[in-house]
């Protein structure tokens, strides 16, 4: 007696299942080539960069302008804050620690660090509203485009806007350190300069980012 035979299932053409892995597990100090923990050296570093910054604002309002002790401290402080900054994106190519989260962290950091001495100079009378305004408006649209994209994908800080942020980091650092106290009031020119040079190149890298953006979505559009 003749047997029916079943038909053959058909093939799945599902994709297979994503396998949901811990983004803390992973290497956090040594060099690989296998996957970083997002909890690595690098990382760590730029964290305690973030908490560093509401010391050092602290630390600047309550000197209250007097260029005293406490000034100075701030003023180390932010310099140190600032240099943890090569630190941490050293280490993480150099030890192939970078990911996703730290390409976020790091921008986050300096603006935070950044952005917070600008607004207590504001404060303190020693820097026009304007300039941190207009500042602050290029950092935070900046940030909120990067967050709005995140999905799609990860945009690190360009090597313009790292230029950038060096160029903030120096200006403020010679708003922060009374050197006029030592070589005299013309010093203030110099910090004058300094910061108009990084407000300059703060609104054009923004302009830029903005125009890579618009260009890669042209593209992508053009690609459908």
């Amino acid at each position: 007696m003749a047997t029916n035979a079943s038909p053959a299932e058909p093939a799945s053409t599902d994709p297979p299942p994503t396998v949901r892995t811990n983004p803390m597990r992973g290497r956090v100090a040594r060099a690989g080539d296998t996957p970083a923990s997002s909890g690595n050296v690098a990382n760590i570093i730029t964290v305690v960069r973030i908490f560093m910054a509401p010391a050092f604002i602290w630390l600047l309002l309550a000197d209250a302008g007097e260029l005293g002790t406490l000034r100075l401290v701030a003023a180390a402080l932010f310099i140190v804050a600032i240099i943890t900054d090569s630190v941490d994106g050293l280490l993480a190519r150099r030890q192939n620690l970078v990911t996703d989260l730290g390409k976020i962290l790091d921008p986050i950091a300096d603006k935070v660090l950044i952005g917070g001495a600008l607004v207590a100079l504001s404060v303190l009378g020693e820097l026009p509203w304007w300039v941190t305004i207009v500042i602050l408006i290029r950092e935070l649209g900046i940030t909120a485009f990067r967050f709005a994209v995140l999905r799609s994908r990860v945009i690190p800080a360009s090597s313009g806007g790292k230029f950038k942020t060096i160029l903030q980091a120096v200006a403020i650092s010679f708003f922060l350190v009374p050197l006029q106290l030592v070589l005299g009031d013309w010093i203030l020119w110099v910090n004058g300069a300094l910061m108009a040079l990084a407000l300059i190149v703060t609104v054009v890298t923004g302009a830029d980012y903005l125009w890579k953006a618009y260009r890669f979505n042209r593209a992508g559009s053009s690609a459908r």
